[in-house]
Formats: C-alpha cells, structure tokens, sequence
C-alpha cells in the first residue's frame, strides 16, 4: 500500500532539515500507542532509529535503517526502511522528502512530504491498516506547522 501526507510550512529549506532531529522526532510521536525511543541517531545514511511500541499488555520493537539520504538546491530527503517491524507490518519504506516550494512571496516556503510505502502479512489488512497510518501520519501536519511556522526554528538558527 502506498500512502503520501504533505505539509506545506513557512520556513526556508535548510531551516526545516536542521529542524528533523530528536525534539522533532518526539514531538511526532503519537498519543497512542506510547513510544519508547531506545534509539536515534539521526537521519542520515547509516543512522539507526530503534523505537519500542507499547500497547499495555504487550511491547513491540520498531528498528529502522536510514538507507539513503540525498540533497539538492530543490529537495532534501532520507529513507526509512524497516529492519525489525511490529507484528502488524511485513514491509516499511518510508521516504521523507522535503521540497523548497515557488512562492512569489518573500516569505520561503518548504513541502513537507511524508511517502510511504508498506505491507502487512495479509492484503486485507493491508487496507484496514492504511486508516490507522493515514491518521497517525495526519497527526504530525499541526506539529508540522507548529514547529516551522511559528518561528520555534528561524533562518538565524
């Protein structure tokens, strides 16, 4: 299944890379389940981010392996992939672009693209799945703005 959210921000490219880090990264985390960050290197090549989900009456390890990271004058972005996956997932590429949007605004502008592509062990619940992430993935686009519009992050950073 293939699922893509975009976020539009008022913040200039580079401004919104410098901003994907760990105060994001656990700002993101949604309400339910808890997360449990046993691990994050960052969001390069080569970096490790090991997540525990905890659903009460049992836990569930998230390791992921940033695969590649590349930049350019228009796009930055890097890939997650799933090493270690929760029960419910088989496959996990998720490919978090960001893209300096064409304003005639002074103001600069970035689309924050997340692009996911994933499988569970059966197609069924491959489509009851998608809802879930839809709204765990709509969930960051108010953190998102929050943290790129209102200036947490300034050009001068």
């Amino acid at each position: 299944m293939h699922l893509i959210i975009s976020t539009p921000v008022k913040q200039s490219l580079p401004v919104v890379w410098s901003g994907f880090d760990r105060t994001l990264f656990d700002k993101l985390s949604p309400p339910f389940p808890p997360v449990h960050v046993v691990r994050f290197d960052g969001c390069l090549k080569g970096d490790v981010v090991h997540l525990q989900l905890d659903f009460f009456l049992f836990k569930q390890d998230w390791i992921s392996l940033i695969v590649d990271q590349q930049q350019t004058e228009q796009e930055i972005f890097f890939v997650d992939e799933g090493t270690r996956l929760p029960f419910f997932l088989r496959y996990w590429h998720h490919r978090h672009r960001l893209v300096r949007m064409k304003s005639a605004d002074v103001i600069e502008q970035t689309l924050i693209i997340d692009d996911i592509t994933f499988r569970t062990p059966f197609r069924l619940m491959d489509y009851l799945i998608y809802p879930v992430l839809w709204l765990q993935f709509a969930y960051r686009k108010p953190i998102y703005r929050k943290m790129f519009n209102r200036g947490e992050r300034t050009t001068g950073s």
